[in-house]
């Protein structure tokens, strides 16, 4: 499955999948747009006002009446931060023709549909409806505020907040509950029509269809698409090394009955020119898999844990280690995690250790090849960091990676901040 790839509007690429092994197509639409705090929760709204209603179909009844006589197709909104670039919009699913009635055209009217949705929503003097604003800001307020919920995903967050505080990745893809309230119908309906002509735009298709067949659908149904010419700085700031010179200390205290520990890493010179492959086997004898030097010593052999892993942002070059432990063992646990990574420099893992992380990565990415929506978010992270090859040769590559590149990485490996989240002192 070799993509084509092709520039269709103004800043608008298409990338086309034809292949007939799915029983459901996908195409998605992202608009890209620099992530920063003042307009974080306005892009995420959009999407999600966008889903509402549109000129022909002005609420969400007479929308999935509309999807069911499409063999039941899906249309959603979606928000993503891909290192500093938040990327919104919509993403469709919907039957493969191979398995329709012929002559349906099912492309072409899940291509239109999303071209409405996109460009012709409904609007009452010019503005976005008054009522589906407040009703979708409400949803995203309760997105925002639910985060503290999952403890795990909260300290990463909060991490990342404090370890990145002058750069725009500490800003989360939903924004800031305080950015959010204020949202006025006036105010997303002028930033979402200079969105609409500012921002580049990358589409992707798979399915049957022949690339020229979908390309024709989509420039019918982006027709309308406003360009201004202007091209937004998108890109992320990737820094090599810690913000200081001794690593910084959060701690936050809540009430809870298991402490989270987070540690914050810049991936340091490897980052010039990132091999893709190497830092994910590097991850998953560190950290990222169930053969990992942190799982095996960790949490099997010390017990020191109810759960430790690793995880790498290619997009903005750092690495967190995310662990429930103890409130007491905050010390022996952090100190036997820089351990196991110093013990990666050293390249004091076995052969069995690195022939099972690169199984496990080569596996990731070929399973990739059998989900639409995860090719959709591959290609997509292909378009903004690269390599531009497709899962099964990234697989192949996988398979080459050596003992002395896993160690090379870990050497340049550098620890920036470290995150507490432990319960109140009277519970403690």
């Amino acid at each position: 499955m070799n993509p084509i790839t092709e520039l269709i509007m103004p800043d608008v690429v298409l990338t086309c999948l034809q292949t007939d092994k799915f029983k459901t197509g996908c195409l998605s639409v992202g608009l890209l747009t620099p992530l920063n705090r003042e307009t974080a929760s306005k892009n995420a709204l959009i999407p999600m006002v966008l889903t509402r209603g549109t000129a022909s179909l002005p609420d969400m009844a007479a929308i999935n009446t509309k999807l069911d006589a499409l063999y039941g197709a899906r249309i959603r909104p979606v928000v993503r931060k891909k290192g500093e670039i938040q990327v919104i919009g919509l993403v469709s699913d919907f039957a493969d023709e191979a398995f329709i009635p012929e002559g349906s055209a099912l492309l072409e009217q899940v291509a239109a549909l999303t071209g409405e949705m996109l460009l012709m929503p409904r609007t009452y003097g010019g503005l976005m409806p008054r009522e589906y604003v407040e009703s979708e800001r409400e949803k995203l307020l309760e997105l925002i505020r639910g985060r503290i919920n999952d403890k795990r995903a909260y300290s990463l967050q909060r991490l990342f907040e404090l370890m990145c505080a002058p750069e725009a990745y500490a800003t989360d893809k939903l924004g800031s509950e305080n950015e959010a309230e204020s949202i006025t119908p006036l105010e997303l309906t002028r930033y979402y029509r200079r969105l609409l002509a500012v921002s580049p735009i990358r589409i992707f298709y798979c399915g049957s269809a022949a690339p020229a067949r979908v390309k024709t659908a989509l420039l019918s149904a982006l027709a309308p698409l406003p360009r201004s010419g202007e091209t937004p700085d998108l890109g992320t700031d990737i820094r090599m090394n810690a913000l200081e010179e001794t690593v910084r200390r959060f701690t936050d205290e809540m009430r809870v009955a298991q402490g989270k520990l987070a540690i914050g890493f810049r991936l340091g010179d490897c980052m010039e020119a990132p091999n893709t492959a190497a830092l994910r086997v590097f991850n998953a004898v560190f950290g990222g898999s169930a053969n990992s030097k942190l799982f095996t010593n960790v949490r099997e052999k010390l017990s020191l844990c109810y759960f430790v892993s690793s995880m790498i942002d290619l997009h903005k070059g750092v690495m967190a280690v995310s662990s429930g432990i103890e409130f007491d063992k905050y010390d022996a646990a952090l100190t036997e995690i820089f351990a196991q990574l110093e013990a990666v420099r050293r390249g004091d893992f076995t052969d069995q250790e690195l022939a099972a992380a690169k199984s496990s990565v080569a596996g990731d990415y070929r399973l990739t090849e059998d989900s639409p929506g995860a090719l959709e978010d591959f290609y997509l992270n292909q378009a903004l960091i690269g390599p531009e090859c497709p899962p099964s040769e990234l697989a192949a590559l996988t398979e080459e990676i050596t003992a002395d590149e896993v160690v090379t990485i870990a050497k340049g490996v550098v620890c920036d901040a470290v995150y507490f989240l432990r319960g109140q002192k009277e519970d403690a």
